[in-house]
Parts: C-alpha cells; sequence; structure tokens
C-alpha cells in the first residue's frame, strides 16, 4: 500500500492509510530500540531537572542566599521550561518531532557544563532559566513521537513504559545527589550531567522522523519511505511476515461511540484549534490535571530536603536520603500506573490516583508532621498516588489532539505543568512560613482532591483506540 502512488491522493487519505498500517505492526526490537534512544535522552533531561532541589542546601550557604533568593533560583528554571514547552511546541508541528528533540538535548548538556562553572548565583539563574528552555521543550515532544509510532492497541502500557524513564531519572539523580553532593560537592553533579549532551548526534543518526508528522505536512513521498523503512525494521525484527492491514481492534465495550468531527474540528489548528469543538473542554480537563498534579508534586517534592534540615534537623546527607526514598516510592508508582491503565483506563486512573494522593496528604497533615519518621511514611505513600497520576498525563495528552497539532498540545500541558511546578514551591514556602507544616499538607491535599474531581466528571476513555479515531 503504497502512500505516494497516486500524486492527487488527499492528505487525509494518506493519513488514514498510514494509522491502518501502524495499526499491523506488532511490537518488536525496532520499537524497543527507539524506546531505549528517545528513552535515555528523557532520562537524563529528569536527572538534570531534579539537581536543583538537591544542591540547594549547599548553594545557600555558598552564597548566602536568602529564602527569597533560593525560591528564584529553584523556579527559574522551570519558568524556562514554560517558554521551552510553548515554544517546542510550535516547532515540532512545524520543523519535526526528532529535530526538536536533538536540539533540546545538545542545548541542555552545554548549559549543564556551564552552570558546573558558575561562580555567583546571578549567572547560576540566567544558566538555569536557559536549561529551563531544553528540558521543557524535548520532554512533550518525545511523549509526542513515542505516542506517533505505537498502535492502538496496547499503547498505554507501551508509553507508559517509556515515561518510566523519566521518574527514572528523577529517583538516579536523586540517589546521585545523596552521594555525590556531600562528599564531591554541587559542580560535580551538574559536571555529570553535561555528558549526555552527547546523545543528540545518536538520535539523528538512529530515530526516523514520525511518519505521521510526515504525511500530515503533504511530505506524502518521505511518509511512505520512512514507513515503509520501519515496517522492513519490524519485519526483520520479528523474523516473519508483517500481518495485512485491516482496522484497528474495537475499543472495550463501554468507552462510549465514536463522535464524528465537525468541519470545524477537522480545521482545527494552532492554540484556537486547542480551544475549538470537543478540543475545549479536553485542553480545560488536561490544563486542570496538569496544574493540580505538579502543583502537589513540586510542591512536596522540592521543599523536603529543607524541612527536613530545617525542622527537624537532620544532616544534610539524611536530609537528602529520606527525600530519596520518597523519589523511590513516586517510582514504583509510575510502574503500577504503567502496568494497570490499560486495563482501568485513562478516565478512571486519574480520580483513583488523585484521590490517593489526597487522603494521604491530608492524613499526614492530621497526624505525621512531628517526626521526619512521620513526614516520611506519609509523602512516600502520597508519591506513589502523584507520581503515577502525572506519569498517564504523558500518555493521555497526545491521545487528545490530530497531529497537525499533537506536540502543540502536549506542550501547552507541559507549559501548564509548570505554572504548577512553579506555583507549587512557592505556595508551600509562604504557607509553611505563615501557618507551619500540616497546613502545607493540607492545602496540598485539598488540590489533589480538586484534580481528581475534574477527571472524575469530565475526562474521557482513549483506550486502545488509534489516534486518528479519538483525534480527528
Amino acid at each position: 500500500m503504497s502512500l505516494a502512488a497516486s500524486p492527487d491522493r488527499e492528505t487525509g487519505a494518506a493519513r488514514a492509510a498510514l494509522a491502518a498500517r501502524f495499526e499491523r505492526l506488532p511490537l518488536s526490537r525496532w520499537h524497543a530500540t527507539v524506546r531505549v534512544v528517545i528513552g535515555v535522552v528523557t532520562f537524563f533531561e529528569a536527572f538534570d531537572q531534579l539537581l536543583i532541589a538537591y544542591a540547594m542546601p549547599e548553594l545557600r550557604q555558598e552564597w548566602a542566599l536568602s529564602t527569597g533568593g533560593a525560591t528564584l533560583v529553584m523556579t527559574v528554571g522551570s519558568v524556562g521550561m514554560l517558554l521551552g514547552a510553548l515554544l517546542s511546541g510550535r516547532l515540532a508541528d512545524r520543523y519535526g518531532r526528532v529535530t526538536v528533540i536533538a536540539a533540546c538535548i545538545g542545548l541542555s548538556g552545554l548549559v549543564s557544563a556551564a552552570l558546573a562553572a558558575a561562580t555567583g548565583p546571578t549567572p547560576f539563574t540566567a544558566l538555569r532559566f536557559v536549561q529551563g528552555l531544553a528540558i521543557g521543550g524535548e520532554v512533550p515532544v518525545a511523549a509526542t513521537f513515542i505516542s506517533e509510532i505505537t498502535r492502538s492497541l496496547g499503547r498505554g502500557r507501551f508509553v507508559l513504559l517509556y515515561e518510566l524513564v523519566f521518574p527514572a531519572g528523577l529517583t538516579v539523580g536523586a540517589l546521585c545527589a545523596a552521594w555525590i553532593v556531600p562528599a564531591l560537592g554541587w559542580r560535580w553533579m551538574y559536571l555529570l550531567a553535561a555528558l549526555p549532551g552527547l546523545l543528540a548526534l545518536l538520535v539523528r543518526r538512529t530515530v526516523p522522523e514520525s511518519p505521521r508528522w510526515l504525511a500530515d505536512r503533504g511530505r506524502l513521498r518521505e511518509a511512505e519511505e520512512t514507513m515503509a523503512l520501519i515496517e522492513r525494521k519490524v519485519e526483520a525484527a520479528t523474523g516473519r511476515p508483517l500481518p495485512p492491514v485491516t482496522g484497528p481492534a474495537p475499543a472495550p465495550a463501554g468507552d462510549g461511540p465514536v463522535v464524528p468531527a465537525t468541519p470545524a474540528e477537522r480545521a482545527a489548528t494552532g492554540v484556537r484549534g486547542l480551544f475549538t469543538g470537543r478540543y475545549r473542554r479536553r485542553t480545560l480537563v488536561l490544563a486542570a490535571l496538569w496544574f493540580t498534579g505538579y502543583f502537589v508534586n513540586y510542591g512536596v517534592t522540592s521543599w523536603l530536603p529543607s524541612i527536613y534540615g530545617s525542622r527537624f534537623g537532620l544532616s544534610l546527607g539524611d536530609a537528602l536520603l529520606h527525600s530519596t526514598v520518597t523519589s523511590v516510592a513516586g517510582f514504583a508508582g509510575c510502574l503500577v500506573a504503567a502496568l494497570t491503565v490499560d486495563r482501568i483506563g485513562r478516565r478512571r486512573i486519574f480520580p483513583l490516583f488523585l484521590g490517593g494522593a489526597a487522603a494521604t496528604l491530608l492524613a499526614l497533615a492530621a497526624t505525621g508532621t512531628g517526626s521526619a519518621g512521620g513526614v516520611l511514611l506519609w509523602t512516600s505513600l502520597s508519591a506513589v498516588c502523584f507520581f503515577g497520576s502525572n506519569v498517564c498525563l504523558y500518555l493521555y495528552t497526545p491521545e487528545l489532539y490530530p497531529t497537525r497539532m499533537r506536540a502543540l498540545g502536549c506542550a501547552a500541558g507541559g507549559a501548564v505543568n509548570r505554572l504548577g511546578v512553579i506555583g507549587g514551591p512557592v505556595v508551600v514556602g509562604a504557607v509553611y512560613a505563615a501557618s507551619g507544616l500540616p497546613a502545607v499538607f493540607a492545602v496540598l491535599a485539598a488540590v489533589a482532591a480538586a484534580g481528581a474531581l475534574v477527571a472524575g466528571f469530565f475526562a474521557e476513555e482513549t483506550r486502545d483506540r488509534p489516534l486518528e479515531e479519538v483525534s480527528p
């Protein structure tokens, strides 16, 4: 089946043919290889993102940072990520997924090396902003790309097993920081984080562009050639001929009927398109989930090392170790989500996990703030829930937008994510100073509960449906 056989073939027909060809591809060593390459990139972006929380205790002492100065240094990277996400979405929809991913990882590596050599808070803050642009740009575009090379059946498990590399990067970053920062200092962590910038070359050499994106841009011959290359690689990896091209497997009963697109929805593009027809509700629901999930996530994790030190008098090493346990628990929550999302469904998993986060944080506010052990126990249980919910957003968001604005939709989610990442630490710092630790966790519980309610009432199901059917 050739996408380029007829010069007059409409782009819409080419996209449909391409989707059918993806549906018949069994998951193979080729998929795993691409997932690993892109996953390694995302792993180190996560590694870079968390470093500031573990470097902050030493930075405050070395540069005599005030609470306001520390908050600025901690949050400026998130401002960069917000802008980077918005910019990268437009660039990826215009110039390609792989091009943007490679550029972002190369820039991030260069900036990490410069951060290791920073001589004061002013250049460090400026560099953190630039690094935020790169990290914020890479993560949503990578999620977009992985979704576009995957068939509908089992897409949740496949995509989320890739997305585990992000919390894995957070966890490994925490483990490395807990040892390296006390022993060698914070600069060595940033020097280590600079090395993966070389992965930009590997991405360009080994990862093909998304055929779905190529077809959507009208580059039908390139889409055909890339799709044929992927089919040959999958056939070689499986050692047997590919099955015939057929339609997608039927969606599970109870997931709702397929609703045809209106003319306005089919023509929707750009930022305005995110608020056209069915996409308006989706954008608003996703914004609520991205904001509440990451408000809670970073409200908890960003301040934990400092809370353990200032409130409970733990040494730097013990404070970092306690915080690392919570990160490891969060990784376990992501694994649970990856293994259950195709069974539970997207619409149900968010209220379940965010509701669990609200319940555990409320229990912490009521009973657990009197000791470091109590904080450790309840924050770790809550991390299982909010990490699990948040990782599912990287699967759910690409499913809810068509190819022509999928990267932009993911980038918009990433931008709202940054608002939560910025707002969480700021609000926690203000509430902690004014009302104490129990009030902090009560506020975070309320935010998690709000996200659970939005998901429970307004989220829609997408499991086991082709991207073109869910988002025409």
